[in-house]
Formats: C-alpha cells, structure tokens, sequence
C-alpha cells in the first residue's frame, strides 16, 4: 500500500514537472525562432533600403518618352558571379513587367514577383529554402522595377534544430533528477506515516490477541451458569444476553485479528490447489441449519463445464473446479457471503426465502475462469450504499436489517474480509442489487490447476 502511494506520489511530482518544463521549452523554442526570423527580415529590409538607393535609373530620352524611367543595370552593379555561394544574401532586379534583369543567383528562382514588405517563406529547387522580401523601386514617385531580396532559410533552421536537441536533451536530463528525488522526498514523507500505520496495526493485532481469552473465560462462564439450576427467568435471559453480545465481541476480535494480520502480512496464505465445488459443498452444509431456522432454502447449482475444459497439453489436463489458494481462507469468504445473505434474507417474504449459490466456467481470451454467485432474494442494498459496502465498519440502515434488535447481527468487517481474501487471490468481486428484489454476489478466480495426466 504504501509503496503504492510512494510510486503515486513521485508519478505526480515528475508529470508535474515535465508539463511546466514542456510549457517553458515550447515557449523557449518559438521565442528564439520568432526572433531570428526577425532579424533575417530587418537584415533583408536593410538591404533593400541599401541597394534601392545604390540602382541608377535614368530618363528615357526617346519622343514619347516624357517623364519615363529605366533601370541602368550596368551602371548599378558589377558581375560578382565569381564569389557565389549558397549562404549569403541574393538580389534580384525586375523590370515593370515582371522580366529579371539581373541576379545574383546561378539560376533563376522562376517565382512570381509581387510585393511583400514583410516577408515570405518559399521553397525553391533541390528542397532549398529562402525566405524573401520584393520591394518596389521607383523614382519620383513613379514605378520603375521590384527588388527581391533573398535570405538562406538554413540560418532559422540550423540554430533552432540545435535548441531542440539541447531542450530536449536538458528537459530529460531534468525530469529524470525530479523522478529520482520525488522517489526519495515522497520516501521520506511517507516514512512517519508508515510508522505510525505499522503501530496500529501492531497495536490492533496485539489488542485483539489478548481480548481472545478474556472473552472465551466470560463465555464458559456464562455457559457453566446457564447450565446451573434453578435459575429465574430474568437471570437466565441476562446471562443469555450477555452469552450473545460476548459471542458477537469474540467474532468482532477474530475479524480484527484477521484483518490485522492480513494487511501486515504477518500470516501469508498457504496456496494449494482447492476444489471450489467440494468447498461450496461444505460451506453450505455448515450453514444449512442457520438458513433452516429462519425458513430459507439454501441451495448450490454446479453448472456443467464447458466442452472445452477438459482438454490434454502434452502429459497434463485442466482440472474442473481446482484453483490455487488456500482453503480457509475461501472457506472464511463464503461462510461470510452466506451468513451476510442468510442475515438478510427475510423468513417472511412475498415469495419464498432462497438463497442459491452457483458455480460455473468462464472464458475470456483463452483463459479459464471460475465464477461463484450467491443469489438472494432479500431485502436489497439502496445504490447510496454500494460504494461504501467494503468499507470497514460500515453498515447499511440498521434500521433495513431483517432483525433490527438481533444484538449477534453483524459489526460491518465482513465485506471488508471478503474482498481482503478475494485481494490476495488475484480474484474479482462484484455486487448487484435491487431494493426488496435481492443481491447478487460474484466472485471470479482465474481458471484450474494443472496436475500430470
């Protein structure tokens, strides 16, 4: 339990962790790729405020010709086509009809030309990727021709896949220290509280030990008593009472005692193989004068088993109804189930007071199961009450009980018992109930104990 609540709480601290650090590397990732995509466009937007006052433009002479412009591209730049290469800034000129004049790059990029200030991502041959500005050249306000500056978009790319590699580099190397010391503080957190737990199931265990034998002297007392002649009627109804709640007190102790030693796994079961219909067979033949007082009829169903079951794999075969556990352990289960469905099953009822325990097969994903249900026709348990019913102590309306003023109804650890032995059997254990209808107790343990043929 308490390792469980060890690996809990150090799964929480860590998750907790790595989304504030996943929060800040996202954060930190867009922030630096914004910022250098900034600065390549204010370095494009620098260029071209530079080569736009560099480009000589003259006056068209020509007749016609009045207060038009054209680009001079020899007089503007110089063939530099000697020093290019693939990680610098490339100009492109156009003219008014969008024909290029004169480039930096070895082969024409062959992209529409518009204006864009502020900036475009492209992708151009061989996979490579630019990112460029095209602004307008013009001269007294008159159009003459673009500018398209352009940028190798490697310079974003390169620095922001090397601060992925560090972010997640650093946030693994952080997530595995926080992982490492939760395990250690919620350790050390936890460490008084598995004392002080330790303690009282020490002290419950303890207590319970030694309130075994006072109780049993008071209930040979009390019997040796009753025994005694002559006695008068109030008498012998005090020592009665006193005989029924010592007896109540003593099943309470055994139960305490019970569940102390299971949840310190001071006792461990004894697993062997157990044939649940003999078990059922002899739980319920305990139990049969008890349902027999209050006019109930107790009855087991052994339903036939699968075709399938008995089937040979090399030198073994699949037992019918064996699984591995220990017999009193079960046999404490069952008797609890059918003292819990005899204690509510009322002996006068609409139709006649049954409780019917079956035993059958399961399968589900090639594997064998074996299921109990212990079928009443009683009182019911309201829906309010369901989740609490495994809870220790707990008890439904007292007031629903099919004896009210029975002094030996029970103290509310049986479920508790139940599903503490269903736990360490790796079994299942599930309730369905209806007010004044009934419930329906099943318990599933994973499938037969193979023995040699």
């Amino acid at each position: 339990m308490f390792q469980t609540t060890r690996r809990r709480l150090a799964i929480w601290y860590t998750t907790v962790t790595a989304i504030v650090l996943l929060i800040f590397a996202s954060g930190m990732y867009i922030y630096v790729r914004s910022t250098l995509i900034e600065r390549i466009d204010d370095t494009l937007n620098h260029v071209v405020e530079v080569v736009s006052r560099s480009i000589a433009i003259d006056k068209i002479d020509a007749p016609g010709a009045i207060g038009q412009f054209k680009i001079n591209v020899g007089a503007s730049f110089q063939d530099d086509s000697d020093r290019l290469d693939d990680d610098r800034i490339d100009l492109e000129l156009f003219n008014l009809g969008g024909e290029l004049l004169w480039s930096t790059l070895r082969e024409p990029l062959n992209l529409p030309v518009g204006i864009d200030l502020d900036g475009e991502t492209v992708r151009v041959r061989n996979n490579r990727i630019l990112r460029q500005i095209t602004a307008p050249i013009d001269r007294n306000n008159i159009l003459v021709g673009f500018l398209r500056v352009s940028h190798p978009w490697f310079e974003v790319t390169k620095p922001t896949e090397l601060l992925i590699i560090d972010l997640a580099v650093g946030t693994s190397l952080v997530i595995t220290s926080v992982a490492a010391i939760g395990w250690l503080l919620s350790g050390i957190a936890i460490e008084p509280v598995k004392a002080s737990y330790q303690q009282l199931k020490q002290f419950t265990a303890d207590a319970s030990h030694e309130l075994r034998n006072p109780i049993a002297i008071i209930q040979t007392n009390v019997q040796v008593a009753l025994s005694e002649e002559p006695l008068q009627p109030q008498q012998r109804q005090q020592l009665q009472t006193i005989e029924r709640l010592t007896r109540r007190l003593g099943r309470l102790v055994d139960d305490l005692l019970f569940l102390a030693r299971q949840d310190s796994s001071i006792v461990t079961p004894e697993f062997s193989p157990v044939p649940l219909d003999a078990l059922l067979m002899e739980t319920i033949e305990d139990q049969q004068l008890a349902a027999t007082a209050k006019g109930i009829s107790l009855t087991l169903e052994i339903i036939d088993p699968l075709p399938a079951t008995i089937v040979q794999l090399e030198h073994y075969e699949l037992e019918v109804f064996n699984i591995s556990g220990d017999w009193d352990r079960l046999a404490r289960l069952f008797t609890n189930l059918l003292t819990n469905a005899i204690q509510y099953t009322p002996s006068q009822s609409k139709h006649r007071s049954q409780i019917n325990v079956q035993l059958r097969q399961l399968i589900r994903q090639n594997t064998f199961y074996l299921q109990v249900q212990v079928q009443d026709n009683g009182i019911g348990i309201p829906d309010v009450a369901l989740p609490h019913l495994f809870d220790r102590f707990y008890r439904v309306d007292p007031a629903r009980t099919a004896n009210p003023s029975d002094v030996s109804s029970g103290s509310g650890l049986g479920l508790a018992i139940v599903q503490s032995i269903v736990t360490s059997h790796h079994g299942e254990l599930s309730i369905d109930s209806q007010v004044d209808i009934g419930t329906t107790v099943s318990v599933t343990f994973k499938g037969a104990v193979m023995r040699s043929s």
